[in-house]
């Protein structure tokens, strides 16, 4: 292999992750999840970093071992610098400079939003990857915006949430119906078997690209009070069409400002990133406007929506390419700017 081969590590919220990436093929993409946080209906900070620290030398070692390479034939380690939980990103931070110091190897920070962004960049995450300008609504637990991604460094956000994060009001309003944490994917899941137009809730009204998401949080919460009064079991009873029904209401506030922003900038190559970029309801929102609105559209691979580390090791190689390199001094940072 002529090509760097670089180490990636995601340490940035209850996920502990490692991958080997060599140009833009991923040769090992490892992860550990934290199941302690179910218990809580939420990650609990302190839990998580405890967690990273058993987790790291395991998961980077299983790194290596899938990549079939040794450490010292690492070019490069990158690492997620934030934005995040600070105890979590401090964990990744130390272990990344301490292996870049032993090897004696760069050192290569990574803006984690920009990571699921250039996710779309790695070998086998689409079909082909997206040609810029692009439009991507990048969309998980913790963030929700419209970024215009005009080159691979030079990213622009044009609307983003005022409040809650789409994947947040997921999961508060699956507390809501009494379902488990993480509840986006038990919603998506069950909302497969019932019918969205079951039941309405309130949509925000912001005039930009911004998006709002507390507004349908208090909306489910009062009408599922004011049903249980009538009906003590009216979740159990209609536990599938009230997932389906917030499900679709989400999707189209989603959808509604994504297409707003696409038609007034006058651009047709549109993608997803993010942790609820693997719900079935978005994805297949932006296949039909493929077709209704003539989009090229870019949904990556179910395991690069998450977070992850080959998204890491991605940004580690275009800025390896570059020679953007980063000192030891670098601290992690729970807020980073794009």
């Amino acid at each position: 292999m002529n090509e760097s081969l670089i180490l990636g590590i995601e340490s940035s919220c209850d996920d502990t992750s490692a991958a080997v990436i060599c140009g833009n093929k991923i040769l090992s993409n490892i992860a550990a999840s934290q199941a302690i946080h179910k218990e809580y209906g939420g990650v609990v900070p302190e839990l998580a970093s405890r967690a990273h620290q058993q987790n790291i030398i395991p998961v980077v070692e299983k790194a290596f071992t899938k990549a079939n390479i040794q450490q010292k034939q690492i070019s490069a380690v990158g690492f997620t610098r934030g934005p995040g939980l600070l105890g979590s990103l401090l964990v990744g931070t130390s272990f990344a400079k301490s292996l870049a110091m032993s090897l004696n190897v760069p050192l290569i920070e990574v803006n984690h939003l920009q990571a699921h962004i250039l996710a779309h960049f790695i070998d086998d995450a689409n079909s082909m990857p997206p040609e810029f300008p692009f439009l991507c609504l990048t969309v998980s637990g913790g963030h929700t915006m419209i970024v215009l991604v005009k080159d691979y460094f030079d990213m622009e956000i044009i609307g983003k949430t005022t409040d809650d994060a789409a994947g947040e009001a997921f999961d508060k309003i699956g507390k809501i119906f009494g379902l488990d944490y993480p509840a986006g994917p038990i919603v998506d899941r069950l909302a497969k078997n019932g019918d969205g137009n079951s039941f309405k809730f309130n949509k925000p009204r912001l005039e930009n690209y911004d998006y709002s998401f507390s507004g349908i949080k208090t909306s489910v919460l009062y009408f599922i009070q004011k049903e249980l009064k009538k009906n003590p079991d009216f979740i159990k009873e209609n536990l599938d069409d009230l997932c389906a029904s917030v499900q679709k209401s989400i999707i189209e506030i989603l959808m509604e400002k994504l297409e707003k922003a696409a038609k007034d900038y006058g651009i047709n190559h549109v993608a997803i990133a993010g942790g609820v970029s693997a719900n079935s309801g978005l994805r297949e929102a932006m296949k039909k406007n493929e077709e209704k609105l003539g989009w090229n559209i870019y949904i990556p691979k179910f395991e690069y929506t998450t977070d992850n580390a080959a998204m890491i090791a991605m940004v580690a190689q275009l800025k390896l390419e570059r020679g953007e390199f980063t000192d030891l001094s670098a601290a992690a940072t729970a807020r980073y700017e794009l």
